[in-house]
């Protein structure tokens, strides 16, 4: 029987109640100005990515934009870096509201929900109770389709449609797209917007510094008037930034592109790459204009997390089991669906504490043939009686046997009082033997 075990309760004078949610936050979420800044435990990578796009930019307003200051008339060559440093100031913008904002946390359960029925398909003794076990799914209908929802081991909760828990996080993410390491964060419900125009946005101002490279090298072509070739080699920073620029468009705008495409059919990533919804219905497809207005022209649902409240005090449960066990959906089996590289740890460990269970069974056997084999009939009927009416090993808070044999003083005594006449009787008939041949 599986018994969920109290949550640990610190002292009350401790000064415990002083602490907020983002202090005793479960997840793997890396915390900024006390809790007013969320990030993914990967927060490292943005300094990475904001490098990528800062410096190319430097570059360009130094050597580029600078230089074609003269070359327009009319205050239109400072326009052009003006534009860049705005352009690159509003990128930087999206990326920080994608990373450091809550992306639709759900908040995971202290407990696990009330089991709605009992399990049929467990083995139960005579005056044994039944184990509860939760449904591994359910079932709810979304826009006159069905569609299962899942229960989270970890979050102790069942996922809302189209959520997911990113292994990478430990967290369950409403509308999850998928954790970006680019931006430190997962992508879902409350960022995906910001995501989006953040990679559309990077697009643009890659096409932008792009064009004004080679219109650089066409001035310096006319000016001049020499080949292409050596034009290009009398600014290596602009031929520097179109290779630069070019490979980086083919990244961000392949991903803009996919994102369009996910958008007008109202897919996320994590569903385009594992449900597959071109060999069946989507459910959540309305229409590309309504798919579009969904993302764009709905208002952002706001945090189901107050990451700076201060943590609520629990009251202490008794420390007695219940009635009933509970088991996990996955609780002692191996979990097939392995979500967002999520390691099965209940089947191993099940494996493992039945492999300690075998030990100790075969320990308690090897006590009853050979320490109680030496006792008299009566102490031996009496302690396989004890067995009987509940003399039984004791158990951990998980329900599982821990070895230690408890026995009630009253059979200790009786053992003992029967043990010493026993030996002594062994004693005195050995003897008895010894002179009944001496005599012979």
């Amino acid at each position: 029987m599986y018994v969920v075990p109290p949550p640990q309760q610190s002292d009350p004078g401790s000064g415990s109640s002083d602490l907020r949610v983002y202090q005793t936050w479960k997840g793997s979420n890396k915390f900024f100005l006390q809790g007013r800044f969320i990030f993914g435990p990967d927060v490292r990578s943005l300094l990475l990515t904001i490098f990528l796009i800062v410096a190319p930019m430097a570059v360009f307003c130094v050597f580029v934009a600078r230089k074609l200051m003269d070359d327009f008339s009319d205050h239109w060559g400072i326009t052009i870096e003006v534009v860049a440093v705005i352009f690159t100031v509003y990128v930087l913008g999206l990326l920080l509201l994608t990373s450091s904002r809550d992306p639709g946390i759900i908040p995971r359960n202290a407990h696990p929900p009330e089991p709605e029925f009992l399990d049929g398909n467990l083995d139960v003794g005579a005056g044994q109770t039944p184990q509860l076990r939760l449904p591994r799914f359910k079932e709810v209908q979304v826009n006159g389709n069905i569609v299962k929802i899942k229960y989270c081991d970890t979050c102790m909760l069942y996922r809302t449609p189209r959520c997911s828990h990113c292994s990478i996080c430990n967290n369950c993410v409403e509308r999850f797209d998928h954790h970006c390491p680019w931006v430190g964060q997962c992508i879902g419900l409350r960022n995906y917007r910001f995501f989006f125009v953040f990679v559309f946005s990077t697009t643009l101002l890659c096409v932008y510094v792009f064009a004004f490279c080679w219109v650089y090298i066409r001035r310096i072509m006319k000016s001049e008037e020499i080949t292409i070739w050596k034009a290009m080699i009398k600014t290596p920073a602009s031929i520097v930034l179109i290779i630069y620029t070019f490979i980086a468009i083919w990244f961000v705008g392949g991903l803009t592109a996919f994102h369009l495409y996910l958008i007008s059919t109202n897919q996320t990533t994590y569903e385009n790459f594992r449900y597959r919804y071109d060999r069946r219905a989507n459910p959540f497809n309305k229409g590309v204009l309504k798919n579009f207005g969904e993302i764009f022209c709905s208002s952002i649902p706001p945090s189901k997390n107050n990451f700076r409240a201060t943590v609520a005090m629990e009251p202490a449960l008794p420390g007695k089991s219940v009635g009933a066990g509970f088991m996990s959906p996955s609780m002692g089996k191996a979990v097939d669906d392995i979500e967002m590289g999520r390691k099965a740890i209940w089947g191993d460990m099940g494996r493992g504490i039945d492999h300690s269970e075998g030990q100790l069974i075969s320990e308690r056997s090897t006590i009853k043939e050979g320490e109680l084999g030496e006792l008299s009939p009566e102490v031996r009927t009496t302690v396989d009686e004890g067995d009987r009416v509940g003399i039984h090993p004791r158990r951990s808070s998980w329900g599982r046997k821990s070895g230690s044999w408890e026995m009630s003083p009253e059979v200790l005594a009786l053992a003992a009082r029967v043990g010493e006449p026993n030996r002594a009787g062994v004693g005195s008939s050995s003897s008895l033997t010894s002179q009944n041949q001496q005599h012979t």
